[in-house]
């Protein structure tokens, strides 16, 4: 890992510890986790490292090999955010203050293994830094509380509309298994790869755009979402409370048909997406559970379909990278990952044909956008285990 030598670069000695959180990928189910939908995923092969020492003083000081500027601050003194990329670590030692008693600090070096943007850079950062900060406070956390705190901090701290989409499948996601998650009761199933199932590869297509959730139309989206259910609940004279407690979960498929022409344009778009996108959740959990690769991906070109025209999201760049996939031979399925503003693609490919469709995507991609050349990247990846299916001492297991 380059976070140890450069670890050692800064402070002269070895780290003590290295943690480490998968990024994932969510073929079915975006933009609806915030809303108590359904989701299916993926941990992936690649993510987070932090190489660390624990600093007794309580002092917390951490270095990215991302970002050029170190940040510091107390345990105890952790003060508001600055706008950094920091804030997602403070906002990990804030949540996890909440509830523990933290006596000790640390020095690390955060290393990511791929390009930021669209793979829950984010969520694995706050989770692989919970792990060291946990590590040397000698606290154990189970899997859901791990998720609660992670998502506290990116929500409550960060100030990000998320749902436990991201944090779920970086903890509980299985090698080989499709993590099948009800955000609403947190109950989930780890689906297996039936063996009849055809073989498949995990690609990652950036853009060469960089990605931020803080600071793209993220919060809007899921305001016009919550907005369009708020009036669907007036319209069908259904109690209802405040705005921000207004869940499209406790709104069902048919008062959605209803009264769905009532609403502005915009609410019934974000609407749209998220009631079709519950179906094809359950879709396509039943189509990996039969090994069907090939319609769970064609459900996966369809949720992309509906980010670009009913969430509206997806830059022109990235929209460019998915219609390539939707005309290259040897690709199952995919969509965008993650919020879908910039960042990257993602798609389940036929391992045979991963020559020919990096050489046509990036060949398509570049003569549409020249200027990302250089920035543009292709990398092939595998399923893997989340943070509680790893198989390690200590730590949060």
């Amino acid at each position: 890992m380059h976070c140890e030598e450069r670890f050692a670069e800064i402070y002269g000695r070895s780290p003590e510890g290295l943690s480490f959180s998968p990024y994932r990928i969510c073929p079915i189910g975006a933009h609806s986790d915030h809303n108590l939908g359904k989701i299916t995923g993926l941990a992936i092969d690649k993510g987070i490292h932090i190489a660390y020492r624990p600093k007794h003083n309580g002092v917390i000081e951490m270095a990215s090999l991302q970002f050029p500027k170190r940040a510091q601050w107390h345990i105890r003194e952790i003060g508001e955010k600055t706008g950094d990329w920091a804030d997602y670590l403070r906002g990990a030692t804030w949540a996890l203050c909440k509830e523990y008693t933290l006596s000790v600090g640390l020095c690390g070096v955060i290393e990511g293994s791929l390009p930021i943007g669209g793979l829950s850079s984010s969520a694995a950062v706050i989770l692989a830094f919970l792990d060291a900060l946990c590590n040397v406070n000698r606290i154990s956390l189970p899997p859901q509380k791990l998720i609660d705190v992670a998502f506290d901090a990116e929500k409550n701290y960060v100030g990000v509309n998320v749902g436990t989409l991201d944090q779920s499948c970086e903890v509980l996601s299985k090698k080989d298994h499709l993590l099948y998650l009800d955000c609403m009761d947190n109950h989930y199933e780890l689906i297996p790869t039936n063996p009849v199932m055809k073989p498949y590869q995990i690609a990652i297509f950036f853009s060469g755009l960089e990605h931020s959730l803080a600071g793209s139309k993220y919060n809007m989206r899921v305001d016009e979402l919550r907005a369009g259910v708020y009036a669907l609940q007036a319209f069908s004279g259904c109690d209802y409370g405040k705005f921000n407690q207004a869940n499209a979960r406790d709104v069902s498929w048919n008062i959605y048909q209803k009264y769905k022409e009532k609403l502005p344009a915009s609410w019934a778009k974000r609407c749209e997406h998220w009631y079709t996108e519950f179906r094809r959740v359950e879709a396509g959990a039943e189509a990996w559970r039969n090994g069907d690769i090939e319609e769970y991906g064609r459900l996966s070109f369809e949720s992309g379909w509906s980010s670009i025209h009913n969430w509206e999201s997806g830059a022109p760049e990235q929209i460019r990278l998915y219609e390539i996939m939707r005309e290259t031979s040897g690709i199952y399925g995919g969509r965008f990952s993650g919020a879908g503003f910039k960042g990257c693609c993602m798609a389940l490919i036929d391992p045979e044909k991963a020559d020919s469709i990096r050489e046509r995507v990036e060949r398509e991609y570049l003569t549409a956008y020249p200027e990302m050349k250089g920035k543009y990247s292709f990398h092939l990846c595998a399923s893997a285990d989340g943070i509680a299916n790893q198989k390690r001492e200590g730590g949060l297991i």
